[in-house]
């Protein structure tokens, strides 16, 4: 499928975008960056349960065949394991079935599109897109403000740590307006407000993100970033649990096996 990895300069894009790294998920399918049909999900079921009607729910509702398709975009992280890895294996199986284009955008990236495109954050304040991690942790990247609307998010790398520690570490890195956005930063909007800064606001509007995704999608591929369904690469920040108690265990178990010294009296 070597093909697929070209750039995309078509007049009329059709994309399908997809998101599952937050709770309820969304599904979109856009012609350039009109949206033809938004799913939003049921954060109730899992993106297992769900995820094949939505797909299909979103498609019928534009009236597009999948093989119509020319791209096909889905959130690479940070989010929950579990329901990353199910988007992008949908979309890897979906890409390889119809012999598409896909491309992974970062979901901090879409929230801070959002902010600027949807919400109606104006263009020269910063972004702070927080995501919830779960553990009292969020997952987070700052925006610097963009020219043009078409621009792509310009944001630090991601990271992963506690509101407070993100706060202070924002409080030496970025100044002038901020706009926190996210279902992390309402989450911990009190804590935000706490910090006493005038110039931050908590947005308290969570759009779905399949819209932003298949707008910074496009931009991607026009630019020669998309590619065949193996090149996808997850962005998980955090390292999957499974891998944090394997390496608990093998601590443990180097250190169960040093035999203890027995007690002696008078260091003898």
């Amino acid at each position: 499928m070597r093909q697929l990895r070209k750039t995309i300069r078509s007049y009329r894009v059709l994309v399908l975008a997809l998101d599952t790294t937050t709770r309820a998920g969304s599904v979109a399918v856009t012609d350039d960056d009109r949206v033809l049909a938004l799913v939003e999900g049921d954060g109730t079921r899992t993106h297992g349960e769900r995820l094949p009607g939505e797909l299909q729910a979103a498609l019928t509702a534009a009236d597009v065949d999948v093989r119509r398709l020319d791209l096909i975009v889905v959130a690479s992280g940070p989010g929950a394991f579990t329901g990353l890895r199910i988007g992008l294996a949908a979309v890897q199986g979906l890409a390889m079935v119809v012999e598409k284009p896909v491309v992974g955008v970062s979901a901090l990236d879409a929230w801070a599109a959002t902010a600027w495109d949807e919400v109606g954050v104006p263009a020269h304040t910063t972004i702070a897109a927080w995501m919830d991690a779960q553990r009292g942790e969020v997952f987070s990247a700052v925006y610097l403000p963009r020219e043009d609307a078409a621009d792509l998010p310009s944001g630090t790398e991601p990271s992963v740590a506690t509101p407070e520690i993100t706060l202070r570490r924002m409080a030496h890195s970025a100044g002038g307006p901020i706009a926190f956005a996210g279902d992390g930063a309402r989450r911990y909007a009190e804590t935000i407000t706490a910090a006493q800064e005038a110039s931050w606001t908590v947005i308290d509007r969570s759009p779905p993100l399949a819209p932003a995704l298949a707008r910074i999608g496009r931009r991607l591929a026009a630019r020669g970033l998309s590619g065949p369904p193996h090149t996808l690469r997850p962005l998980y920040v955090r390292r999957p649990d499974v891998e944090i108690e394997r390496d608990r265990q093998a601590v443990s178990g180097m250190y169960g096996a040093i035999p203890k010294r027995p007690f002696r009296r008078n260091g003898r």
